[in-house]
């Protein structure tokens, strides 16, 4: 039962496992099919287990966490699941991607697809058409995206955990925006824009029309941009849903995401189905051992990641000149 999981600080240091998965082989998640418990993770039950609420009006106060040394072992899972969660409100980059690859080392050597395109359809005795798949020809090296919150535990201690999680999500927001505008400039990089003089309805048809054989599904601009689009009469006029995310859907398909690291007068087209990948060399990293001895004026916060293009041929760039 999850009330009798003997916690300690190891759980944090088991080679290829994230504290959760490591308390779930203590305690199984199938043990709890047919109870009321079914739906909770396992670490969701060790916060049950020491009756600690995150959330709500009347979530319980950061000290809660340290009232004796097993749920102390908590916090710093706590600390990861809210900064995880502000990096995952905020980063566009996942939903941009074809594939995410987790890797355990710093560097990475991605795959580069090369498509050898004819208009007609070979006959006989005429060479066939040729997608290259190769290594990439340098080694991608993840870069360490990291912030800390400088706060000491007298100093919040008595904060309620809904309060103090606003600023941990703040926290992994705030990393998000750095991947993003990294993400962003990994995909640029080499491209041949295709210039328009405004961003006309006419224009936005005939920039979703760049990629030959592949299906802009998505379109990365500015909040300025977006206000532009979305006050086009054509727009105005038509059947686009925006999702409350950010996302908006244009009428000929294409999602209009909103992405802060772009300027006003470009935009990034692509299909997320084979443009880029996203590389994760690290999961939220927390310094526990700090954490729990309650020794930190300061809580870091750093994961490695990076975004390898996969096919340039699925991304187009859009320059108002």
């Amino acid at each position: 039962m999850y009330t009798n999981i003997e916690l300690n600080k190891s759980l944090y240091n088991i080679t290829g496992k994230t504290f959760t998965q490591a308390l779930e082989e203590l305690d199984p998640d199938k043990n709890y099919e047919n109870t009321p418990l079914k739906g909770l993770d396992a670490y969701e039950r060790q916060l049950k287990r020491f009756n600690i609420h995150v959330s709500g009006v009347n979530s319980d106060l950061v000290e809660k966490f340290f009232v004796s040394t097993q749920s102390a072992i908590l916090f710093p899972e706590y600390i990861r699941r809210m900064t995880k969660k502000g990096i995952d409100e905020v980063c566009i980059v996942p939903r941009i991607c074809a594939a995410v690859t987790q890797t355990d080392s710093n560097d990475y050597r991605g795959l580069v697809f090369t498509e050898n395109t004819s208009e007609n359809y070979p006959g006989e005795a005429v060479q066939i058409p040729v997608t290259t798949v190769r290594l990439a020809s340098t080694t991608t090296a993840l870069t360490k995206y990291a912030r800390i919150l400088d706060c000491s535990y007298e100093s919040m201690r008595k904060q309620r955990l809904e309060a103090f999680g606003v600023a941990l999500r703040e926290l992994g927001a705030t990393i998000a925006r750095e991947i993003n505008s990294a993400a962003v400039a990994k995909l640029k990089d080499g491209l041949e824009p295709h210039s328009y003089t405004s961003v006309s309805y006419l224009n936005l048809v005939a920039f979703w029309n760049t990629l030959v054989g592949h299906n802009m599904d998505i379109i990365l601009a500015s909040p300025k941009t977006i206000g532009s689009i979305l006050g086009l009469t054509e727009i105005k006029g038509s059947t686009s849903t925006y999702s409350g995310d950010g996302c908006v859907t244009l009428p000929f398909g294409a999602t209009l995401m909103k992405c802060d690291s772009l300027s006003d007068t470009e935009m990034i087209g692509l299909d997320s189905s084979c443009a880029a990948e996203l590389i994760l060399g690290s999961d939220i990293v927390i310094d526990s051992d700090k954490i729990i001895g309650t020794q930190c004026d300061q809580i870091s916060c750093l994961v490695y990641a990076d975004v390898s293009k996969l096919n340039s041929s699925a991304l187009s760039l859009f320059k108002k000149i």
